[in-house]
């Protein structure tokens, strides 16, 4: 689920504050300790065969963020897409891979054993250990 910033509702709106909260944007019910992620990718950058031999050879972690820059699409295990862009708020759950359509850096808020396990696969995947 991805939302632009302008689509997010309004709680505080003063000449020096604006507040925007969208309510129900995904659980960490659940989940241990959650950490803060930087990423950077590369315009045509695709994850998906990092991917392979996971559930669904797909990530099966969630994800919580906000793209800085660039457009990603992200795909579901059940064909399903979207696509992510600048100004974005988004929530990824389980099941999803990801490819960056432009030079794209995004904020991202996971549950850290979760994601560490599937970081790890990527780089396993990368030194043909996998």
């Amino acid at each position: 689920m991805q939302q632009a910033k302008e689509d997010i509702p309004t709680k505080i709106d003063t000449p020096d504050a604006i507040a925007r909260q969208q309510m129900g944007f995904g659980t960490a019910r659940g989940y241990g300790e959650i950490s803060g992620e930087y990423f950077t990718l590369a315009s045509g950058t695709d994850i998906t065969p990092l991917l392979e031999g996971l559930e669904d050879d797909t990530c099966q972690c969630p994800h919580w963020g906000y793209v800085l820059e660039g457009t990603l699409t992200v795909r579901y295990a059940d064909e399903s897409e979207e696509t992510d862009a600048a100004g974005d708020l988004f929530y990824w759950p389980p099941g999803h891979t990801v490819s960056a359509e432009a030079d794209s850096e995004i904020i991202l808020f996971s549950p850290q054993d979760e994601h560490a396990a599937v970081l790890d696969h990527m780089l396993d995947k990368m030194s043909g250990d996998a």
